[in-house]
Order: structure tokens, then C-alpha cells, then sequence
């Protein structure tokens, strides 16, 4: 039974506990959201500008673009905007305010399913495989895997029942680094070797079939996970991706059940 003081009934420690997770819950969610109400957009892609991937933009500031120049952005919302030249004006007129965890959430959800009907996603069947993490880097099938910058590859296989072998190429097959999956092991932090810096994409020969994996690099700048997961979906990351939402989604949902 609760305590009561006077005439006012005091919660009860479950009652209080869960208070309090909820509010916990709800900071986390915030902090998710911050770096958007702090930098409206990060830069995804510039061409003939001097903005480079990952920096940050507020969506009033002014920009200028020369016939063939390009500027593409990642919003709050999750959502892409690309501005091509000639254009003089406000990155964008209005909006780019942070969303509720939920507005944010379904607005990523709705450009994940646009990019898995891409004709590329579903050959390869890479949406259909979970990854375990969105740092997982699955190379039993071909496709675009997104790499956090200054970290090393973590490579992944859905089947780790057996023992297996595996090789890696460049694309211009100039060296090859061979390697053994043990029994039960299903990830691997790929060596560091020089050869690999500057690669964008890799050739892995893995049960008598080769796949070609593209790499993209997410900035480091990059500190939010809603901006994160958007970056992974306009990059074709979409396996890895889905590991970040489901994260988000179970956020989200717990968030709401202590409301």
C-alpha cells in the first residue's frame, strides 16, 4: 500500500521506479535528438563547394551555387534535400526544427521502405538478412555497407555454425588477405592494413561465390543516431540501417509505455 501524508497519498517505490525510468527514457531520447535543434542539417554531398561530408548547417543559412555546383543534405526529419545551381537563397525557407522521437522515427521507416523497393536492394537480398549491430558489415552477399569514419571493419555472417574460409580482394585484384572463420564465430575485426585505406570498394570470395562490397564513410562529425540512420538508408546501408531502427523503435516504444 502506498504511503499517504495527510490528506496526500505518496506514490509508491514501483510507481516512483518506473517515474523515473520513463524520465530517463525521455532524456535519452532527447540527447538522440539534440544535435538536430543545435545543426538543422548535415552535409551529405557537396560538388564544387567548399563544404565537406558531415558538416553541420543551420536551415537559414545562406547559400550560393554556381551552374553544376550541388549541395545534398540530411534534415531533421530524416529526409534528403539536394539544392543544385544556379541557386541563391536559405538552404531551406522553413523547417528543419527537431521532431518528436516518434515523427522522426516514421519519417525514417517511410524512406527505408522507398529505398528497399530500389531495384539494387532487393537482387541483393541484404534487406531481408538482420544484422545483429549497424556496425556489423555482412560479406555473404553484394551490396553498400556504411563504415564509421576512423574505425576498422567489423565483418559478419548470418550462418556461424562452421568453419569456413574466405578471401579479400581490391577491386583491381592487386593483393589478397585470406582468412578462416572458426566454428561459431560469426564477426571479425578486419586487420589493419595500410593497403585498405582509401578502398571504397572490396571483392570477398566466400563460399564459391564472390561479392562486391562498396563502402561508404560515415563522418565522424555525425552524433546523433536519428542522422545516422538516415545517412545509412541514402547510402544503400539499408541492412545495416534496419539494426540502428530496430534500436530506435525499442527506444521509442519503451519511452511510451512509461508515459
Amino acid at each position: 500500500m502506498a504511503a499517504t501524508t495527510g490528506n496526500q497519498r505518496m506514490p509508491s517505490g514501483g510507481g516512483m521506479h518506473k517515474r523515473w525510468a520513463g524520465w530517463l527514457l525521455a532524456f535519452a531520447l532527447a540527447m538522440l535528438l539534440l544535435p538536430h535543434a543545435l545543426a538543422q542539417f548535415v552535409v551529405m554531398d557537396a560538388r564544387g563547394l567548399a563544404y565537406k561530408p558531415g558538416d553541420k548547417l543551420a536551415a537559414g543559412v545562406t547559400v550560393s551555387l554556381k551552374e553544376g555546383e550541388r549541395l545534398s543534405v540530411i534534415g531533421a526529419d530524416g529526409k534528403s534535400i539536394t539544392l543544385r545551381g544556379p541557386y541563391s537563397g536559405a538552404l531551406v525557407a522553413a523547417g528543419g526544427a527537431p521532431q518528436e522521437p516518434r515523427q522522426a522515427l516514421s519519417a525514417l521507416l517511410a524512406s527505408r521502405e522507398a529505398r528497399v523497393k530500389s531495384v539494387g536492394v532487393v537482387r541483393s537480398g541484404s534487406a531481408r538478412v538482420q544484422t545483429p549491430d549497424p556496425e556489423m558489415i555482412d560479406i555473404t552477399r553484394a551490396g553498400s555497407r556504411c563504415l564509421a569514419e576512423g574505425r576498422s571493419p567489423v565483418f559478419w555472417r548470418p550462418d556461424a555454425h562452421n568453419e569456413e574460409a574466405f578471401v579479400v580482394f581490391p577491386a583491381d585484384r592487386s593483393w589478397r588477405a585470406d582468412f578462416v572463420w572458426q566454428a561459431g564465430q560469426d564477426r571479425m575485426v578486419f586487420p589493419d592494413l595500410s593497403k585498405f585505406e582509401g578502398l571504397t570498394t572490396l571483392l570477398v570470395n566466400i563460399g564459391q561465390q564472390e561479392f562486391a562490397i562498396s563502402f561508404s564513410v560515415i563522418p565522424s562529425a555525425i552524433d546523433s543516431d536519428f542522422v545516422r540512420a538516415a545517412w545509412m538508408l541514402e547510402k544503400g546501408c539499408v541492412q545495416q540501417a534496419d539494426a540502428l531502427l530496430r534500436a530506435l523503435a525499442s527506444l521509442v516504444t519503451s519511452d511510451e509505455a512509461f508515459r
